[in-house]
């Protein structure tokens, strides 16, 4: 299986955001729990709103499909995202990706 990163840019309604959090994190949730969320995260303070994940996946679709299943994408809180290929090479995370 291929790793793709993922951008998230999220709106500026962060009542929106802090409401739908809890079931977004239980979406992405049963992703990690298959494997296929390798790891995710939100940017930190004084960063543009938004957050970075890493998936593992057959292909770019299937990730687009998680994306757009992803209860922030569906309230509107996820503005713009982008989707890559990537082959990480060298740290101590890599190891831990097969």
């Amino acid at each position: 299986m291929t790793i793709y990163a993922v951008t998230y840019r999220y709106s500026d309604d962060v009542d929106t955001r802090d409401r739908v959090r809890p079931e977004h994190r239980a979406y992405l949730g049963g992703f990690a729990d298959t494997g296929q969320l390798l790891l995710s995260g939100p940017y930190g303070p004084g960063e543009q709103a938004g957050a970075l994940l890493l998936f593992r996946a057959d292909d770019k679709d299937a990730v687009q499909a998680i994306v757009d299943g992803d209860p922030f994408r569906k309230a509107g809180v996820i503005t713009s995202n982008e989707i890559v290929e990537w082959e990480p090479v060298l740290g101590p995370l890599r190891s831990a990706i097969p």
